[in-house]
């Protein structure tokens, strides 16, 4: 059996920082750990027992800091022969949703997701231009062509606003730098989310489908012919444009609201 190595010490509590309790401290530890030791998705962590050892703790703390990480996404857990617990891997859309918590009590506002979109998506877009395939191209101009005319009825507005985002957050996907394509699929997701529960889609808005519709499509074209300077002005135009139209949907949300 390997020797047991020294026991990882927790991160120190910054002044000010709230005392976080021992399991908490402990999975903090175990996290750092593995990635000391370079272990990936999939790899085999230690028993129990090693544990018990190797960070010297009870066998409730560590069960509990386990219990933890496995919630967090962090290590998969597997019964049976074989079972054992493993390294996990947080997907994208676990993090966004958990992310998502976070902000679901914070008074955001358009503008406030819009700032962030001005500066992020017209820079996804150039790197984007004449780095897609035909099938990427194509499976854009189908997200833009589900909804070829405006909306006859409020549930048809609200699906063709979620399917707008969609299309930004396909775009996303595509990105070669992941901490920007999962900024912009964030972004995208809470703009979605904000949009059902504060009813943005209402009253319907023939002039944002429009006009959404209208730059989505030259984008496209602009990805497609390479030209990144022209795929960056054209979202960021979008941007500034449904940034003043998606406002003025709050404002009448807000007004309906006191009216009520």
């Amino acid at each position: 059996m390997d020797a047991i190595e020294p026991k990882p010490k927790p991160p120190k509590r910054k002044p000010g920082e709230p005392r976080r309790s021992r399991p908490v401290q402990v999975a903090d530890a175990i996290k750092n750990w593995v990635v000391e030791q370079g272990l990936v998705k999939g790899d085999r962590l230690p028993g129990e027992t090693e544990m018990i050892a190797r960070f010297a703790m009870s066998k409730g703390t560590i069960r509990e800091a386990m219990r933890i990480l496995e919630a967090q996404g962090l290590i998969e857990t597997r019964t049976g022969p074989g079972g054992g617990s493993f390294v996990g891997e947080v997907s994208a859309e676990r993090a966004r949703a958990l992310l998502g918590n976070y902000f679901y009590f914070k008074d955001l506002s358009i503008r406030d997701i819009y700032q962030v979109r001005r500066a992020l998506e017209p820079e996804l877009a150039a790197s984007l231009a004449g780095a897609l395939d035909a099938d990427a191209l194509n499976d854009l101009e189908t997200m833009i062509n589900r909804y070829p005319e405006p909306a006859q009825t409020l549930d048809e507005e609200r699906e063709q606003h979620i399917a707008s985002l969609q299309f930004h957050a396909r775009l996303a996907d595509h990105a070669e730098n992941e901490l920007l394509g999962f900024l912009i699929g964030f972004m995208a997701q809470i703009l979605s989310d904000l949009t059902v529960y504060r009813q943005l889609y209402s009253p319907p808005n023939i002039e944002l489908w429009k006009r959404g519709r209208t730059y989505q499509l030259e984008l496209v074209e602009a990805l497609r012919s390479g030209d990144s300077k022209k795929a960056r002005s054209i979202m960021l135009n979008h941007m500034e444009t449904a940034q003043g139209l998606m406002e003025g949907q709050e404002a009448q949300v807000l007004k309906r609201f006191i009216a009520e």
